[in-house]
């Protein structure tokens, strides 16, 4: 498939002929689909960037700082642009006042004599893990963002001790300079992730993780009773199935635009956005999960609900999520999370 537009967010694949295999504009190689189902869905949504682009251009012609409103919100659950992805991520975040507030200091944390030599290892260990089916972290690639993703992720250590390095950052952090293509912003946006947005997600307890998993079971023992009880028939823990959806930020789980367009909500509304996608999916393949007999079932049935037309039509998934799952207020998230904050932390003593 041609590549229809420079300016679409969306990345229409260009074809590879070394080796048969299509790369789309984020450098992901397209192996896998049917290709003129995906020709189709694209030159459609194409349509829609366009206009969302144009849109776009008028709202920040003139403007200063981006202050948050509901027209903002509005835009920005509809998608951002590509070109103009990451100053939006960066302001409504808190990263580059971050940014702007530390000058240098990026640099000073990978100058710095005292690297950790653990995780060095560790990081190192999972550099050729990071996205092997994206030419732009290949040896061989002119513009390889290995080096760039190894210094982002060794100076967020130092910077954050506590968290230092976990595994399912190196996902977070190539999608990252895949979009800002720079590595100091991209730390920054990092910064804003693990910190602010989704604390205690990658401490060494991973409580903030293991909290918002039990969340999400509470939320679908409401919303999709049916699902509950299939779960607690067979006994299967919900950091068996949704862990990775979590930890990931669904980066490797769903199509590459829809996770994007989930981040452009991700970074401006926080972390609700998560339970949102997770419940439009359960609640959309409710009878397919109920219907699993074992275990396996329930695993395969949890991949199976992450591919797929629903998913890969990026605009109508992200009108789903904020209709499917009916009412999700802030409170009602806090007030599960201290609950089954409580809960955890009382088993574990």
């Amino acid at each position: 498939m041609e590549n229809h537009s420079e300016q679409s967010t969306e990345c229409p694949a260009t074809s590879d002929n070394s080796d048969c295999q299509r790369v789309d504009q984020y450098g992901f190689k397209r192996s896998d689909f049917n290709y003129e189902s995906y020709e189709e869905l694209m030159s459609d949504y194409l349509a829609v960037v366009t206009r969302r682009s144009e849109k776009w251009s008028k709202l920040l012609q003139g403007t200063g700082k981006m202050e948050k409103n509901l027209k903002v919100k509005r835009y920005v659950r509809k998608g951002i642009p590509c070109e103009h992805r990451t100053e939006i991520w960066m302001a409504f975040s808190g990263a580059q006042d971050q940014l702007e507030r530390n000058p240098g200091y990026y640099q000073s944390l990978l100058k710095t004599e005292q690297h950790d030599p653990k995780i060095e290892e560790v990081i190192h260990a999972d550099m050729h893990r990071t996205f092997p089916d994206n030419i732009q972290f290949h040896d061989s690639s002119q513009s390889c963002l290995q080096k760039a993703l190894f210094n982002v992720l060794l100076a967020y250590g130092h910077h954050n001790k506590d968290v230092g390095y976990c595994q399912g950052m190196n996902f977070i952090a190539g999608y990252l300079l895949i979009i800002t293509k720079d590595e100091e912003k991209s730390f920054w946006l990092m910064d804003a992730l693990i910190g602010r947005i989704l604390p205690d997600y990658y401490t060494q307890t991973m409580l903030g993780l293991k909290v918002d998993q039990e969340v999400l079971g509470e939320l679908v023992k409401s919303k999709a009773p049916s699902v509950w009880q299939t779960m607690i028939r067979h006994d299967v823990m919900w950091t068996l199935v949704v862990s990775r959806w979590f930890i990931c930020l669904y980066v490797d789980i769903l199509p590459v635009e829809t996770v994007l367009r989930i981040w452009d909500c991700l970074f401006y509304e926080g972390s609700k956005i998560l339970f949102r996608v997770a419940l439009t999916l359960i609640r959309h393949n409710q009878i397919l999960i109920s219907q699993a007999k074992s275990l396996p079932e329930i695993c395969e049935g949890f991949k199976q609900i992450t591919r797929g037309e629903y998913v890969e039509n990026c605009h109508s998934f992200m009108q789903k999520i904020f209709m499917e799952p009916g009412g999700l207020s802030t409170a009602t998230i806090t007030k599960l999370r201290k609950m089954c904050r409580n809960n955890i932390t009382s088993e574990s003593q």
